[in-house]
């Protein structure tokens, strides 16, 4: 099959561009021949920037590229807002472009809140009208959309529910001589800074946490996207130098490319995740990528996902995280047991091998060609180099 994704995609900032690019990976790993539509800035192997964020002109862009390229199925990753103005509400006319010329589209959700405002509504009807495969993370997702649109005809089997992706790498070894934590237990913020995530509240409760556990440290390895919420990071920053325990923080700065970005992760013992709103979160298989435990707030995506991959602990209110962020750093026993359970849940559910399988699976059921077992080929020629792989 030949596979068009539109989406975000590296070295744009962005969780859908890191996750379009480890689908991207992944799905041509099956022998399946794959290219990306994305905004101007995206670079790599088979990507064809196409698009700007607030164009007008932007389905007539897309279409005309993509068309070009011959797809056998579109997958188009959504978020509100990636696809010009009033919350992307062009991606409408842009399927209806494809379904004119018989391409047919998938299309992942990665934005489903519990209550949908009207907006989201209108283009949400659309979409599952329109496409022929709605995929979201969480099976709680698809009762919300069935909960709105239930009544729309083939709406329950027009939606699947595939998780989020975990990558499937080997640890890093001496990731914490490499940062200078050796003998120190290690607890980690990371990723954008916004004011929904939380980051404060447990720079707030770090001395208590340090008052019964004097080895810990707090590792804060975050930046903003853009210029986006820069009197936040301004206090974020202020809060962590005027600490009383400021000499056991550690800030860390850069554009972390993957390969650094996996070494901060692997150096902690337990990452913290105390976000406010979100769904799925792509620091999370970040964190199982490298094996580390999490204690998170009780989103209900975030609550799903301990629940299944048995994980981390979920807080049930602001004043649990001291407690569990101490009981993870001083039980070995339960850490180990953490990490064994994320490694068994990757190995068995969560590995991207095997959600691109389930994605594959969605594709043969809407193209319009049977390909069955026919794969792509291709063979680089000597000395071509490998595709980069890039940071979230």
């Amino acid at each position: 099959m030949r596979i068009g994704f539109l989406s975000t995609y590296p070295p744009i900032e962005c969780g859908i561009a890191t996750y379009t690019q480890y689908l991207n990976t992944a799905v041509r790993d099956l022998g399946n021949e794959t290219f990306v539509i994305s905004q101007y800035g995206a670079q790599g192997e088979g990507v064809f920037p196409a698009f700007r964020g607030g164009s007008g002109s932007f389905a007539s862009e897309v279409f005309s590229t993509t068309t070009r390229m011959t797809p056998d199925i579109v997958h188009i990753q959504h978020e509100y807002g990636l696809y010009g103005s009033q919350r992307g509400v062009g991606i409408i006319e842009l399927i209806l472009r494809y379904r004119m010329v018989g391409i047919p589209v998938v299309t992942t959700l990665h934005t489903i809140h519990d209550e949908l405002r009207p907006d989201e509504q209108l283009i949400l009807k659309h979409l599952l009208d329109e496409c022929s495969a709605v995929i979201v993370h969480e099976d709680f997702q698809k009762e919300t959309l069935l909960r709105y649109f239930g009544a729309m005809p083939h709406a329950d089997s027009k939606i699947h529910v595939i998780e989020h992706g975990v990558r499937e790498v080997p640890p890093i070894p001496d990731a914490k001589r490499k940062l200078s934590l050796e003998g120190r237990k290690a607890i980690l913020l990371c990723g954008y800074f916004r004011p929904s995530k939380g980051f404060e509240k447990i720079i707030d409760i770090f001395p208590k946490i340090h008052r019964e556990e004097p080895g810990a440290t707090l590792v804060v390895a975050g930046k903003t996207r853009s210029l986006e919420y820069d009197d936040h990071r301004r206090e974020l920053y202020t809060k962590l130098n005027e600490s009383p325990v400021a000499d056991d923080i550690t800030i860390l700065r850069g554009q972390f490319p993957q390969h650094t970005f996996d070494t901060i992760i692997a150096a902690a013992d337990v990452v913290v995740l105390p976000y406010e709103i979100g769904g799925q979160s792509g620091i999370m298989c970040q964190c199982f990528a490298q094996g580390v435990p999490v204690v998170t707030s009780g989103l209900p995506a975030f609550r799903r996902l301990v629940a299944r991959s048995g994980g981390g602990l979920v807080a049930e209110s602001d004043a649990d995280y001291k407690d569990m962020i101490v009981r993870i750093l001083r039980d070995d026993t339960l850490r180990a047991e953490l990490r064994a359970n994320i490694r068994d849940y990757v190995g068995k559910h969560a590995g991207w091998s095997k959600i691109a399988r389930a994605h594959d699976e969605v594709y043969q059921e809407v193209v319009t060609v049977p390909y069955g077992k026919a794969r792509h080929v291709y063979f680089p020629e000597p000395g071509e180099p490998a595709p980069e792989h890039h940071a979230p």
